[in-house]
């Protein structure tokens, strides 16, 4: 028989050799999606929680363990296509578990938020690091969710050329790190060490928010719209010259998801994290 050709070592998947799942996981339907969804699972989790807490963590801690994640901190999306990219709602919904659990049961399972949290540390380190080409704090390139309202095929190349800045990406990194906040500041009330993590996760927000509203440069255009009063998509050529394509749909939405409130009995409980707030 003749040797296999060297293209085999650039099939689907081929960059995911390491995961092996024997797991029994949340799926988003037995018939026309009998397959995991890294985000899907996530939003599973929550109504989960409520009837069986212990099942919600063991799925969310899955997806950040060694055999699931990538070793460069890529969560695997879903089945057809590993290395390809959801909504990074993952720290929200380990949170939201979090407090279900309190609410409901009386627990706190500070274990587990401080594992998935050190994990999700990586996750979002990857995002910067592949998912902001030009170093902006303006992401793009991945299937979120929102697919079918795309004038491209979102997680290849534009046929244009150039890189497509995407509004709901951008809105999603924000609400990551907002979310990855919140579970500093829990964590910060039984190791003060966290409360550096939670500035820390403060200043990527603001400037992932600043990137959208201001560009630099005379020809520079951010993702928002002020005459529209909307966010769009935009593509990039490089430096700071950008063209928004003024399409209104859903994707423009994204960016009221990345909202906070902070109580002042919790603001002043953390004066380090208080001073640089302010």
């Amino acid at each position: 028989m003749p040797p296999p050709p060297p293209s085999r070592k650039a099939v689907r998947n081929s960059q995911w050799k390491h995961m092996h799942l024997d797991d029994i996981l949340s799926m988003p339907d037995s018939w026309e999606y009998p397959f995991f969804a890294a985000w899907d699972s996530a939003f599973h989790c929550i109504p989960i929680a409520q009837i069986d807490p212990e099942l919600a963590k063991k799925q969310l801690d899955l997806f950040t363990r060694e055999w699931y994640m990538h070793p460069n901190g890529q969560l695997p999306a879903y089945e057809w296509n590993f290395g390809d990219v959801n909504p990074p709602v993952h720290a929200w919904a380990t949170f939201r578990t979090f407090k279900i659990e309190r609410k409901m049961y009386g627990r706190e399972d500070l274990d587990f938020l401080e594992r998935v949290f050190q994990k999700l540390l990586m996750n979002f380190t990857w995002w910067c690091n592949r998912k902001d080409a030009e170093g902006k704090n303006v992401f793009e390139g991945g299937f979120l969710g929102l697919d079918n309202i795309g004038l491209f095929n979102r997680s290849d190349p534009l046929p244009t050329g150039g890189t497509l800045e995407q509004a709901d990406a951008t809105g999603w990194m924000a609400f990551y790190a907002l979310s990855m906040l919140n579970i500093a500041l829990e964590l910060a009330k039984h190791r003060r060490i966290y409360e550096d993590i939670a500035s820390k996760f403060f200043e990527h927000f603001i400037l992932i928010s600043d990137a959208m509203q201001y560009r630099k440069g005379t020809d520079a255009k951010s993702l928002w719209n002020d005459e529209d009063g909307f966010y769009y998509d935009a593509i990039s050529w490089g430096g700071s010259w950008s063209h928004q394509m003024p399409v209104r749909s859903l994707v423009g939405l994204i960016p009221m998801y990345a909202t906070l409130t902070l109580e002042p009995q919790v603001i002043n409980r953390f004066p380090a994290f208080k001073k640089r707030l302010e």
